[in-house]
């Protein structure tokens, strides 16, 4: 039987992307007869056949001294035992798979850096990412695979992390292979729009006359929140079709707020907070919109496609390398412009339109499914699976 081990911080499937990716994939691998190591601080039992190694971390370690730990802890852990795969998400520095959910962080905080409105205030951030400990210390366990003598197998989960992977890293765009992200899409399809469409709407006092566009994020500023607003009071003042914004996930910031309520929007943007299915929103909503800062490839985006949402999203966003601009969604400019927003936001209040891109982007996203993106990693697995062969840094 052949040991994998996998590691995060928390393993749990109602959590962000890498986390419910982790889960989802350990399943997988059981279920092919994988002996599954877990190593991670959290665990929340799934899949259960799985060997939980729990990594302690004291709570008062400032959080580059816990990133470091985490490593280091990991490090030694995996060496004292034999498996065939070691995984990297890159926060490990061991490994012989290594598969980024995060991208690039240098890339990744300089670019949601333009989620402050102020240049002053993002001069400032761009200085302290400079100097930072903990950016220093991400960087330096993000490059761990790209100093190992013997580079393990790097995969990318969408073109424009290969691509930056290639120029940050300084490699062969060539020694990386792309792995899109992928759903589930026995879950998520257009059955949503015809089994789940109306109670909600109903319970949060909205007609099904109304267009809403779904915003999906935990960190609502770094996903473009601002610029959503922005783009949405334009939109109200000079269109006759009514429309609602629902945010799922985060809690809206007093200054958010007050930026909403100024603007005349408190009736049109909906703050719906956490859920642990988002089907039902899916289900009701009539267009995707991310406007994020930077997104490594976006599992929501595709989800949404999937479900027959036409998704907006911005160039900075993996998944947005799924998407034809104008045929099953919009890819708008970095950092995103409320003009530009507004005026996609604008076509896809048409009926016609609507419909003609929800049927193309399910046919989009029905190539990206989860057991497609499965079997290529479980493929990778097998070929890198030689005992006494692997080489750690």
């Amino acid at each position: 039987m052949k040991k994998i081990v996998l590691a995060i911080e928390n393993f749990s499937p109602f959590a962000g992307g890498a986390e419910s990716y982790a889960v989802a994939l350990a399943s997988i691998l059981v279920q092919n007869g994988w002996e599954v190591h877990l190593f991670g601080e959290t665990w929340e039992g799934e899949p259960g056949s799985a060997v939980f190694h729990r990594i302690s971390i004291p709570k008062w370690l400032p959080s580059w001294a816990r990133i470091l730990t985490f490593a280091l802890k990991h490090r030694g852990m995996v060496r004292r035992q034999d498996f065939d795969v070691v995984l990297g998400f890159g926060n490990t520095i061991d490994m012989n798979v290594y598969q980024s959910h995060g991208g690039v962080h240098r890339f990744s905080t300089l670019r949601k850096v333009y989620s402050e409105n102020h240049m002053i205030l993002r001069i400032i951030k761009r200085v302290l990412i400079t100097f930072s400990i903990k950016q220093w210390a991400r960087n330096w366990i993000e490059s761990a695979p790209f100093r190992q003598e013997q580079r393990p197998k790097i995969i990318a989960i969408s073109h424009m992390i290969k691509k930056d992977m290639a120029s940050f890293f300084h490699i062969n765009e060539a020694e990386i292979k792309i792995v899109y992200n992928g759903v589930d899409t026995t879950q998520y399809n257009s059955d949503l729009q015809r089994r789940l469409r109306g109670p909600l709407r109903h319970h949060l006092g909205i007609s099904e006359h109304d267009v809403i566009f779904l915003f999906i994020s935990y960190d609502l500023k770094k996903k473009g929140i601002l610029p959503l607003v922005d783009a949405a009071a334009s939109l109200k003042q000079t269109s006759k079709d009514r429309f609602k914004i629902l945010v799922v996930g985060g809690s809206p910031y007093p200054s958010l707020l007050k930026r909403i309520k100024k603007k005349g929007l408190t009736d049109t943007i909906i703050f719906t907070g956490q859920s642990r299915s988002i089907k039902e929103f899916y289900g009701n909503a009539d267009v995707f919109v991310l406007p994020t800062y930077y997104d490594a490839c976006s599992l929501v985006v595709i989800e949404a496609m999937a479900s027959g949402l036409p998704s907006i999203t911005t160039v900075y966003n993996g998944a947005a390398g799924i998407i034809t601009d104008g045929k099953d969604g919009y890819i708008i400019s970095h950092p995103p412009e409320p003009v530009e927003l507004e005026d996609r936001m604008r076509s896809l209040m048409a009926p016609e339109t609507r419909a003609q891109m929800s049927k193309k982007a399910m046919q989009t996203a029905k190539k990206y499914s989860i057991e497609r993106n499965h079997q290529e990693m479980i493929k990778v697995f097998n070929e890198v699976a030689k005992p006494d062969e692997l080489s750690f840094i």
